[in-house]
């Protein structure tokens, strides 16, 4: 095993201009922590492109090596819960934003941020599934928390043919719910009625500025948009509905109104993965491993090796990703 690796760097001048490169590293030149793992696989999401990009302050200290996923081995730990050989993943906890994240070869992190490979996936299926899959899973439990059934209504999923929403349709219907694909981009409607989507709306139709009520047509949603388009979403919830939200890919605005709230009884229910708690990751990956179509999972996402990160991190940015992308290391 070499004692050297490729890791993506991203750095900036005094000017504050940011710069990505690819250089080798040490297990000498990793962050504190007390488990080391040999990255397997990794992912790149929207969160990754918009770190290598610089097209949002994703990144908060340089350098930094990106990459909020990975899946891999233990090679060392002087953790209790970890020892060599142990199969873990690692979403969140602020890897690939202020602490050495998953594009190098190793990753050395808090053991508490490591949760095990649940049993029947793959270090892979794993990054298939990734923070956007993980994500998903989070928005479909807080619906199901919020005490939302399939016999309740349609679900409506936005920015469908991304990787949260992509997984959110294949999770949805696999549960049993109607579900209603809102996409940018019309020639994947193909692809998301695979996954399970029973209708596919283009999403101008929630584009422009909502109005305070709209006509009732989903009793709930998973949003990765944000701005106009969640505002319309809100606009359309049956009553007593709910919308998890969890990305702002159309903007950090909410240009709403409290009508859908007090007139209608619906409810905002805000997604955050990056800090979630472990009992609650622990569950979520336990419903991954046995409610996500495994056939689906692999139909919705691509493989790409470790040079084609930075290109695919610009592409995911400029909405030309479909599903997810897996990074074989």
């Amino acid at each position: 095993m070499s004692d050297t690796f490729d890791a993506i760097l991203i750095d900036r001048d005094a000017d504050k201009r940011q710069s990505v490169s690819t250089v080798r590293l040490g297990e000498a030149d990793l962050m504190e922590g007390d488990v080391t793992v040999a990255v397997e696989a990794t992912t790149v999401n929207y969160k990754d492109g918009l770190a290598i990009t610089g097209k949002a302050p994703v990144v908060r200290r340089f350098p930094l090596v990106p990459g909020i996923d990975f899946s891999g081995t233990v090679t060392a730990s002087s953790h209790p819960d970890w020892k060599p050989g142990d199969k873990v993943v690692l979403n969140g906890w602020g890897v690939g934003e202020t602490h050495y994240g998953a594009y190098a070869g190793r990753a050395r992190v808090n053991g508490d941020w490591l949760v095990p490979l649940p049993d029947g996936l793959t270090a892979r299926d794993a990054m298939a599934v990734g923070t956007a899959g993980y994500t998903a899973m989070l928005s479909v439990m807080a619906l199901e928390r919020h005490g939302i059934r399939p016999e309740a209504g349609p679900a409506v999923v936005t920015g469908a043919a991304g990787g949260v929403g992509s997984v959110a349709v294949a999770l949805l219907s696999r549960l049993g719910y109607q579900v209603i694909a809102s996409t940018g981009r019309p020639a994947e409607s193909g692809y998301l009625k695979d996954l399970g989507a029973a209708e596919v709306i283009d999403r101008a139709e929630l584009a422009s500025a909502a109005r305070p009520l709209g006509k009732e047509r989903w009793a709930a949603g998973i949003d990765s948009v944000g701005s106009n388009t969640l505002a319309n979403v809100l606009s359309m919830t049956r009553y007593g509905g709910a919308v998890a939200a969890c990305g702002l890919a159309g903007g950090m605005d909410l240009p709403s109104s409290v009508a859908p709230f007090i007139l209608r009884g619906v409810s905002l229910l805000g997604i955050d993965s990056v800090m979630a708690p472990r009992p609650l990751r622990l569950e979520a990956w336990r419903r991954i491993a046995t409610d996500l179509d495994m056939a689906k999972l692999n139909a919705l996402s691509t493989t790409i090796g470790f040079a084609d990160i930075v290109r695919a991190a610009h592409d995911i940015v400029e909405g030309k990703i479909r599903g997810r992308v897996v990074v074989a290391m």
